[in-house]
């Protein structure tokens, strides 16, 4: 009867480890063990890859400091609007990545990556940000030049004679 009991535990015991290894691996901890939230922004040209890490609101921005890369004080509030209005500024590290467009497109791009990052980090915060615009994505971009033209919309001068 023993070799019985022992069978039907180990039995038992199989279809646990199997749920076990069907459930998906959970994400391993960004480097130096810590949780680190990702959103991606986009305007105009320019595309921001945006990672927030706890820490003491440290900023860089492709491998500079916030204040070498944008020398404007100006665009650099811009970038900080979602952490101050989800009131976070001073508590997590912003790594990002921008490529393309100018100064003004980049920070905006930072921006929207930053506020979606803030959403994975609480969702409650949606509605918050919503209603400030952080998460709207501006759709605007340069129109192109048309043939026969002398730009998007201006025309050569017209001669009636």
């Amino acid at each position: 009867m023993a070799e019985v009991t022992e069978l039907t535990e180990t039995v038992e015991q199989q279809p646990a480890e199997r749920e076990a290894q069907a459930q998906p691996a959970v994400l391993p901890p960004a480097p130096g063990g810590t949780k680190q939230f990702y959103g991606t922004g986009r305007r105009k040209t320019s595309v921001a890859r945006v990672y927030l890490r706890p820490g003491h609101g440290q900023f860089v921005v492709n491998g500079r400091s916030m204040e070498s890369y944008f020398p404007n004080e100006s665009v650099r509030l811009v970038i900080r609007q979602p952490l101050d209005a989800a009131e976070v500024s001073g508590k997590f590290n912003v790594t990002a990545t921008v490529r393309g467009g100018g100064i003004s497109g980049q920070a905006d791009s930072i921006r929207l990556g930053i506020a979606r990052a803030l959403l994975e980090y609480d969702l409650d915060l949606r509605k918050k940000l919503k209603k400030l615009g952080f998460l709207t994505r501006d759709a605007r971009i340069h129109e192109r030049k048309k043939y026969g033209q002398k730009g998007a919309r201006k025309r050569f001068q017209f001669s009636k004679r």
